[in-house]
Parts: C-alpha cells; structure tokens; sequence
C-alpha cells in the first residue's frame, strides 16, 4: 500500500501545472474602418450591423474623429467615411444607437479632412 501511494505522488509531480489562458480580445478593431459605410438606424437591422456607434456631438470625448468623404474612391484611410445611401454598396454596417452605453465607439464627424483620427 505505501508503495502505490509513492507511486501515485510521484505521478502528481510529473504532471504540468495548468497554464493560464490567454486574454481574449473583447472587441474588434474599429480602427480600421473606412471606405463606403452605411449607417443603419432601425433596429430590427441591428443585428446585420458588425458595429453600434454612438453620434457624439463633443470632438474632444469621441473614440473617432471621421471625415465625410464626397467620393468613395478618396476614402481610403483610417477614420475617412463615405456614407452610402444603399446597404448593398457598403463595406461597413454600422448599427447608430441613441444610447451611448450599447455603443462599441463613439464618433465625432468633422469637416477638416486631417483632424480625422481614430482614439483607441
């Protein structure tokens, strides 16, 4: 019997204690938008939305300072938008919330073209 018991403990310290489980990332990059973006504001659709955003009217508390783009071909840098009138044409759904604590990021739009900027 005391053998299997020493057998049994020698067991236990061959095996490998648990490493801890990487931090997993609680949301997505929102950096990275910009091109053609629809903006969606009914909410039967806001599951379809891969964002929800809040309008803020303050620049200095928004998460993103975004430059209305007149053409889609000029939207091609961080926080740069096109607003495109159709959900078939977009690159980005983003779901517009009136409350700002179901909001992933909170957006500012400019009309100076290099304040736009993206605040992590």
């Amino acid at each position: 019997m005391p053998v299997l018991f020493t057998f049994i403990l020698a067991l236990f310290s061959l095996m490998k204690a648990p490493t801890p489980a990487l931090p997993v990332a609680t949301g997505k990059d929102f950096c990275q938008i910009y091109g053609s973006v629809y903006l969606e504001r009914d909410p039967k659709y806001k599951n379809t939305a891969a964002y929800t955003v809040f309008l803020n009217e303050e620049e200095a508390f928004a998460n993103m300072v975004v430059y209305r783009e007149n053409n889609k071909l000029f939207a091609d840098a961080t926080a740069i938008w096109y607003i495109t009138p159709n959900k078939a044409f977009a690159d980005h759904i983003i779901y517009v919330t009136d409350n700002r604590n179901f909001a992933d990021f909170t957006v500012h739009f400019t009309d100076v073209r290099s304040y736009a900027t993206c605040r992590e």
